[in-house]
């Protein structure tokens, strides 16, 4: 744990917490690194992980004062030096938080901005305030290309709200990310934080063999031809009952 992401464990769920509001919850590649460690080493008696952030944001995006590719601290840095830096790292994120053994929650109010819209959807559940905003403003504030978080939502939302996000930049409101899959439910704003506890509970009273298995199923199933996800179903389904 660091100041800046906080970690807390309750009956059986891991929160953890972005904790910079003074920024907007920006996001730092020393607070990526610490994500990932976390998400890597989730203990055997958690059965669900929710993300959630302090302040009035979800999070505004990555750090630029002191990410690799900023050009503006000096000497401009190599392809090779920011793919080492930078991208290697947030790949590493975006695969672990898909492949954490248990499911995986955001809780978003306010801004989920670049990586802070990657971050919230790239997790198995999204349960957003009715005054959270999505967007992937980096075509148009940086002339970049979000490449690294539209491979962390390709898999979550179709193809024309990702396309419309990317090229758009434009924020949409919780209820357009609703109705265009990017979250799974929205609640009003000032009781966000107790609807994620109760959903948080209310997965912990289920049984943890029976909770991996879903979650096994959702990593690789969707990779899968028909057959392949009915075998894999069936297996699971005979492993957990065999066991009672």
């Amino acid at each position: 744990m660091t100041d800046h992401v906080k970690l807390q464990t309750k009956n059986g769920a891991l929160w953890i917490t972005l904790n910079r509001p003074d920024c907007g919850n920006l996001i730092t590649m020393s607070m990526i690194r610490t994500l990932t460690e976390t998400l890597q080493s989730i203990p055997d008696d958690i059965k669900i992980v929710v993300i959630d952030a302090e302040g009035d944001e979800f999070c505004k995006g990555r750090d630029y004062s002191e990410a690799p590719e900023d050009a503006a601290k000096g000497k401009k840095p190599s392809a090779l030096d920011i793919r080492t830096r930078m991208t290697a790292p947030i790949i590493d994120f975006y695969s672990t938080i898909k492949s954490a053994s248990v499911p995986t929650v955001s809780v978003v109010q306010g801004a989920a901005a670049g990586f802070g819209c990657a971050l919230a959807c790239a997790c198995d559940i999204v349960i957003a305030g009715d005054r959270a905003r999505f967007s992937l403003p980096e075509m148009n504030e940086r002339g970049l290309p979000p490449t690294l978080a539209m491979t962390a939502l390709l898999d979550r939302v179709n193809l024309r709200t990702l396309v419309y996000l990317v090229f758009g930049t434009e924020q949409i409101g919780a209820a357009a990310a609703l109705s265009a899959g990017l979250v799974s439910a929205v609640e009003p704003h000032q009781t966000l934080r107790e609807k994620a506890i109760v959903f948080a509970a209310h997965v912990c009273s289920q049984p943890g063999d029976s909770i991996r298995a879903v979650k096994d199923y959702l990593k690789l199933a969707p990779q899968m031809q028909p057959t392949g996800r009915a075998a894999l179903g069936s297996g699971l389904y005979a492993i957990v009952a065999g066991s009672r």
